[in-house]
């Protein structure tokens, strides 16, 4: 625990970034718990995935948008699912199969499992992105699963421990779909470090394993009627072949055992690149196809190691298969549970080499990862930082260079964020975001009728592109075209019906048009999203005043008044209105 937080110190300034913003920032549901447990549909990371969406309620509840706690959350996450590993790895070095040669060390070798585990820099994505807790509490409820078994098995009344077990797998399920795996590593465990046979296994716990097996059935209910837009990320049918794919991931594989034994280079995102031909990664191939026959051998002759195979692999294998996920083709957060078996392996190997010396080479190797992660979670101190360092490691990613794009908008370096949107059009031409974006760095540097054109190339490409309707319609208004911008606003809203600013300029327009009563309900429907936005309180005073309802409008300014005490505008209409009102009539 105390690793943990020497390792992720400096990581609870990190801001909201990539995934972060469709599944928080922009997530409406987690603002009341009534819908908590009903995740918005757009392919976000909590798309389909309550039990997150409900812990960022938890979060919002506490805090609003102060990202501290978010990532405290996902930090006190991991030091449990740490605790939980560190669990498994004594009872089962304790177990008959390996009590000989492990067990006297069992307490000592299962902390260095779990110490090289919850420091090591390539948890770092898994942590410190705050979304990635879909694939952190996923694990830790994958690792509650096993250890409530491992539990029950040892238990004169089992049945609690066994509950707790199916408990935590329905859980798991409803967290992330990685978990559909964990039935199956809890009979293969039963297999072979309990029961010694498949039949012994299902005989002694067969209640238990029918309520495990029954978990998938909440999975699939939940990817059938609540995955949304999921199916429009993963699957069959889509513009990755499961060829390329599984090409692709052999790639993947290979480099995540890379990372594991030498973390560097890191990198947030690696692009939506395949591999197309075999040759590209014959040796990745070749590798790959020995880790698995050997995996599938060992489960035969040394049941233990071919255990730590099946972990590895099983666990991978939804995500890096044959089944396409088009938006990360390879990403560090999966080997969250994976990493675990690498590290076993390696600690019981070398402690089965040279004894009791490994101690101060394990102990050695901690203090490494540590500063190493430190290190890494640097890189994620701002948004700017972070896709600066995902373009410098992968300069041919037209998306990260998009998103340093984006990110330079956000911090007012129009002229950086428009040579970031030229490379990354360079690299895709029909990237409707990046279109976007240079489309708003010419628009800041005063070039309208260029960044029109980049506005109206983004929605050639992109018709439902929220943000280029919303920018668009500003650029019309400003030119005067209220008809045209007006159809722009609309379609903004309709496409993020939540967005307060795009309410609140189409309220504009309307009002500019002289259709003040629709104006009058856009104003109000922006407040209802944003209640503290005091420029749209006092632009539905004015829109009030227009139709003659003083009352109302002296309201609207006060309130202005209330959230700016300085707004001299608003003060010298609220004197003027305060003037028309009529006067009061006192009670009898």
């Amino acid at each position: 625990m105390l690793a943990a937080l020497a390792a992720y110190y400096n990581s609870f300034s990190s801001p909201f970034i990539f995934d972060d913003l469709p599944a928080i920032t922009e997530n409406p549901t987690i603002q009341h718990f009534r819908s908590a447990l009903s995740p918005p549909h757009n392919g976000s990371g909590v798309d389909g995935r309550p039990l997150v969406n409900l812990s960022l309620a938890v979060n919002y509840a506490i805090g609003g948008m102060q990202v501290g706690g978010y990532h405290a959350v996902n930090l006190a996450i991991h030091i449990l699912a740490g605790l939980a590993l560190f669990g498994i790895v004594r009872r089962t070095l304790q177990q008959p199969i390996l009590e000989k040669q492990f067990g006297e060390a069992a307490l000592p070798l299962a902390l260095t499992v779990a110490l090289l585990w919850i420091v090591h820099p390539l948890q770092t994505e898994s942590v410190t992105c705050i979304i990635q807790r879909t694939e952190s509490l996923m694990g830790l409820l994958y690792l509650a699963t096993l250890y409530f078994f491992i539990r029950g098995t040892e238990a004169r009344r089992s049945r609690g421990w066994y509950a707790l077990a199916i408990t935590t797998c329905a859980l798991g399920m409803v967290t992330k779909e990685v978990m559909v795996s964990a039935p199956l590593i809890v009979l293969l465990y039963d297999r072979t470090f309990v029961a010694g046979t498949f039949r012994e296994a299902w005989q002694r716990h067969k209640g238990c394993y029918l309520g495990l097996f029954g978990t998938w059935l909440l999975l699939g209910y939940l990817v059938v009627h609540m995955g949304g837009s999921r199916g429009e990320a993963a699957g069959f049918g889509l513009t990755i072949t499961p060829w390329t794919y599984a090409l692709t991931q052999c790639q993947a594989i290979v480099s995540y055992l890379e990372l594991s034994v030498w973390p560097h280079p890191l990198v947030l995102d690696y692009g939506t690149d395949v591999v197309q031909q075999i040759s590209a990664v014959a040796p990745q191939a070749v590798i790959l196809t020995l880790l698995v026959a050997g995996t599938l051998v060992m489960l035969r002759y040394r049941p233990t190691l071919g255990f730590l195979g099946a972990w590895f692999f099983a666990i991978l294998a939804p995500s890096s298969s044959v089944v396409p996920l088009v938006t990360q083709t390879i990403a560090e957060h999966r080997m969250y549970l994976p990493l675990a078996a690498v590290i076993t392996l390696g600690v019981l190997g070398l402690y089965a080499l040279i004894g009791q010396r490994s101690v101060v080479a394990f102990f050695a190797i901690a203090v490494g990862l540590v500063v190493l992660t430190v290190q890494r979670n640097e890189d994620y101190r701002n948004a700017v930082a972070i896709w600066s360092d995902t373009v410098a490691k992968c300069p041919h990613n037209a998306r990260a260079h998009t998103n340093l794009a984006n990110e330079l908008l956000q911090t007012g370096q129009p002229e950086k964020a428009m040579e970031q949107s030229e490379e990354a059009l360079r690299l895709e031409p029909d990237y409707a975001d990046a279109h976007c974006n240079l489309a708003t760095a010419l628009f800041r540097l005063g070039q309208l009728p260029e960044a029109a054109s980049q506005y109206v190339e983004a929605l050639r490409l992109d018709a439902n592109n929220a943000k280029a309707h919303y920018n668009l319609g500003n650029i019309l208004a400003q030119e005067g075209r209220m008809p045209e911008a007006i159809g722009h606003f609309e379609e903004a809203v309709r496409l993020k019906p939540d967005d307060a600013a795009a309410h609140n300029n189409l309220a504009n327009a309307l009002f500019l048009a002289d259709r003040v009563p629709e104006a009058i309900g856009h104003y109000e429907e922006t407040l209802r999203l944003k209640p503290d936005f005091a420029e749209a309180h006092n632009n539905l005073g004015n829109a009030l005043r227009r139709m003659g309802r003083i009352p109302e409008s002296i309201a609207q300014f006060e309130e202005v008044l209330r959230l700016k005490p300085d707004d001299a505008q608003a003060r010298r209409m609220l004197t003027q209105l305060q003037g028309l009102a009529p006067p009061s009539v006192p009670s009898p």
